[in-house]
């Protein structure tokens, strides 16, 4: 492994050769002299106007291109909506142009920064791009812009892409949470902050090969000199009234930017769930009929800190910062359920009374560690990164239950007390070197990761006796992983012809052990994981595409941890000591018309993929959900996606998908025969993006998702529908915004799951809070204006420009 390492340094470094070329400089000014700060520049060929470079002008306006090659070119510049002449340029030598001149109408510059945008949304090679930054959607959490954001379908708490779930990653750093804490995550973190929001179905092969889909979230940045700053607070109004406060500070010099955020979240919420269980004996007929009617109330106060801080030492190198600290003290759910026992004439045989109290304190901190070093090769860079996570959580529980019989006379009680513990840390080093290669260019990288877990659980403070419940459930859960990783990724063009390709190496030694249980989980492989990405353009107007490649899906900590967790003695969700990695093999196939309509038509192997199972013990009365590989996991779709400014104030967006999801389970309490879960089902989403007023100050948002059914696990679940609106009003050239969004409409976003094969028939039905009004309101004040140079690249020149 080490030889394999040394010998791909070698090679990268020895491709950095260096050759004669020039450098080309100059200055950008506006119409009456004054230089323009942070004007983007490109270096375009003069044969086709090809793009070969780009950079951004300092805050005197100076730019610099190193090592350019003799030839001709032309030098084009750009700034906010405006843009210079072309100017065409011999380099045989160095090149001192004097001034490139940008010519800025001042009232409308003026009316671009004041007025709110809407959101775009653009396609690449390898992603889909949502721009939400200083629009309506932006006014919520970054929870609820991920919820608007095309091609991403919130449910049970996470969020899935082409039916299959998502990583998170933030500024292309992923973020080692779980659903439960990732959700707290972007709950705190307030939508002003993000920029955009990526959404990639098969990542290339820098990203690990177990991330399967990204969501990859970026936050904007301040790029001009001094400071800025921000207050934000949004009330909502839904069972319960919530609200939330944040601020956030941006502060530039030369060499200086730094970004720091912080929010406060306090809610109280309430879900209400119903479900329902049809025991069947061996004669196949309900013997037992249980309705259950659960209602929790969630008290939470959320506080979440971000701080991101930019170094330049010189021109050559550079040093990024960024941390997250997420503190949940105290968080109580104290769950309160009926459940009523019926016989098979559906009369009343008993019932019982469930007190479920829960309180956690948690707290997370990450921080990352990035130096870049820009090499002599002009694109070419080196970036060293450090990363390290501490995550601890403190659980405690308290159930208590009372049975009654038919006469609601009492007959016996249980309770029991848990106490349980987790600590995590993540180290992680990383380090990736790109070089330009003619009109392409060469990323690599190693990385190494490890993980350590401890969890112990403790049960005591009995009263009552159960058959399946006693102080022998108490455990201790290890978890130690380590993960070493290589990867090499070539961009290049031809004509009408792109290629990326990439291969990506993994090393995986990781072991569980249950120290009660005596169950001990090892996992040794080495895989390789291909990525192609292959476009060819027809003509002007149209393209198509093929994109491959195959993944991972590892067993995690909390997977394998035997732990039980209990609604009810008789309703329990369990870890499981015994998965094992999968691996899927992923194919999708694009045509593209005038960059406004994309076709996709994707299958994908999901392999023996880990998925969570709930099944029905007929003979011990008892329910449980638990994680297993499934036997065989297909999927495969048609998606149609339409993205275009209809008329000057409408843009529009739509996604339809057309799918077939397939699974097949081993039913342990059906003789473990095979089962086959199968759906084939409709997703659409539809945004409309309004400007209302003439100024551009008063925008909206109407959006509706439709879900006809979809497959999870061995339950299916029924329609979902949504509609939304968004309203967004700027003030006081733009100093001050308010927004206003109302969620569920219709009060048809809440689906129901049901399962029923073989001698399993069960459902239920969750309402959480998905109805509610929020006001939004945001207040800037100091540098504020012009937070970002948009760039106006193409999508073949945004491919190349890997440094940005």
């Amino acid at each position: 492994m080490h030889r394999l390492c040394s010998l791909l340094l070698i090679s990268l470094f020895a491709s950095l050769s260096y050759s004669q070329a020039f450098d080309v400089s100059g200055k950008i000014i506006d119409q009456d002299g004054q230089p323009i700060s942070f004007a983007n520049v490109l270096l375009l060929s003069a044969k086709d106007s090809t793009f070969i470079k780009g950079t951004s002008a300092s805050e005197e306006g100076v730019f610099v291109f190193e090592e350019v090659e003799p030839a001709l070119y032309f030098l084009k510049a750009s700034y906010i909506n405006n843009q210079s002449s072309l100017l065409g340029i011999d380099v045989k030598e160095s090149v001192q142009i004097g001034a490139l001149i940008i010519p800025l109408n001042v009232e409308e510059l003026n009316e671009v920064v004041v007025a709110a945008q809407k959101p775009t949304v653009k396609r690449l090679a390898d992603r889909i791009v949502f721009n939400v930054e200083n629009t309506v959607v932006s006014q919520g959490s970054t929870l609820d812009i991920l919820k608007s954001t095309p091609g991403v379908i919130e449910n049970q708490g996470g969020f899935l892409i082409r039916g299959r779930k998502a990583t998170i990653y933030l500024n292309n750093r992923k973020v080692q949470l779980s659903n439960d804490e990732v959700n707290d995550l972007l709950k705190g973190f307030s939508g002003v902050n993000i920029k955009s929001v990526e959404v990639m179905a098969m990542p290339p092969a820098s990203y690990d090969a177990e991330s399967g889909p990204i969501i990859n979230i970026i936050t904007n940045k301040s790029v001009l000199p001094g400071y800025k700053g921000s207050v934000n607070g949004t009330y909502t109004q839904a069972v319960f009234p919530k609200y939330s406060v944040g601020t956030s500070h941006y502060f530039k010099t030369d060499k200086l930017n730094l970004f720091a955020n912080y929010s406060y979240n306090p809610k109280k919420e309430i879900r209400k769930t119903k479900k329902g269980i049809n025991f069947i004996n061996d004669a196949n007929q309900v013997f037992s009929i249980w309705d259950t009617d659960l209602e929790e109330l969630k008290r939470a106060k959320s506080h979440n800190v971000t701080v991101t801080v930019d170094y330049k030492l010189n021109d050559k190198n550079s040093l990024n910062f960024s941390s997250y600290y997420l503190n949940n003290p105290n968080e109580t759910n104290n769950g309160n359920s009926v459940t009523t026992i019926l016989n098979n004439q559906k009369t009343i045989d008993s019932t019982f009374r469930t007190i479920n109290q829960l309180e956690r304190d948690n707290t997370n901190f990450a921080a990352d560690l990035t130096f870049t070093h820009r090499l002599k090769k002009d694109g070419a860079k080196l970036d060293i990164n450090t990363h390290y996570t501490n995550y601890s959580e403190n659980f405690q529980q308290a159930l208590n239950s009372n049975y009654f019989d038919a006469s609601a006379n009492g007959v016996r009680s249980f309770g029991f007390d848990t106490s349980s513990k987790q600590d995590i840390e993540i180290f992680i080093g990383q380090l990736d070197i790109t070089t330009p290669i003619g009109n392409g260019s060469l990323d690599a990288g190693l990385k190494a990761s490890v993980i350590n877990s401890e969890s112990n659980i403790d049960y005591f403070n009995f009263s009552g006796s159960d058959e399946s419940i006693s102080p022998n459930l108490s455990d201790n859960f290890l978890y130690d992983e380590n993960i070493y990783a290589a990867y090499a990724s070539l961009v290049k063009d031809w004509d009408k012809w792109s290629l990326k390709a990439g291969i990506r190496g993994e090393y995986t030694d990781a072991k569980g052990t249950s120290l009660n249980l005596g169950l001990a989980n090892d996992q040794n492989f080495f895989e390789l994981f291909p990525s192609l990405y292959i476009l060819h353009t027809l003509n002007e107007k149209n393209s198509l595409a093929f994109d491959y490649n195959r993944g991972l899906d590892r067993p995690r900590y909390n997977d394998l941890n035997p732990f039980r967790n209990f609604v009810n003695e008789n309703d329990f969700e369990e870890g499981n000591a015994r998965l094992t990695a999968s691996f899927t093999q992923n194919f999708n196939l694009n045509y593209t018309y005038n960059d406004e309509w994309f076709f996709d038509l994707y299958y994908r192997d999901n392999g023996q993929l880990i998925e969570n199972l709930t099944f029905q013990d007929n003979e011990n009365l008892t329910q449980r959900k638990l994680k297993q590989n499934v036997l065989e996991s297909i999927s495969y779709g048609f998606d149609i996606t339409f993205s275009k400014g209809i008329i000057d104030p409408w843009y529009l967006y739509a996604y339809i998908s057309i799918f077939h999801e397939h699974l097949d389970v081993i039913a342990v309490e059906s003789n473990n025969a095979m089962q086959r879960s199968s759906v084939d089902g409709l997703y659409a989403y539809w945004a409309n993006y309004l400007t209302l007023s003439k100024d551009g100050t008063f925008t909206g948002e109407l959006g509706f998702s439709y879900m006809s059914n979809f497959n999870f696990g061995t339950y299916i679940q029924d329609e979902q529908i949504n509609l939304s609106l968004g309203l967004r009003k700027s003030l006081w050239n733009n100093r001050a915004a308010f927004s206003l969004t109302i969620e569920d409409i219709l009060e048809e976003y809440v689906p129901t799951y049901t399962s029923k094969y073989l001698n399993q028939d069960n459902y239920y039905k969750r309402r959480p809070e998905t109805q509610f009004v929020r006001f939004g309101f945001t207040y800037n004040f100091g540098n504020f204006r012009l937070s970002d140079n948009q760039r106006a690249i193409s999508k073949r020149e945004r491919e190349r420009l890997k440094s940005e």
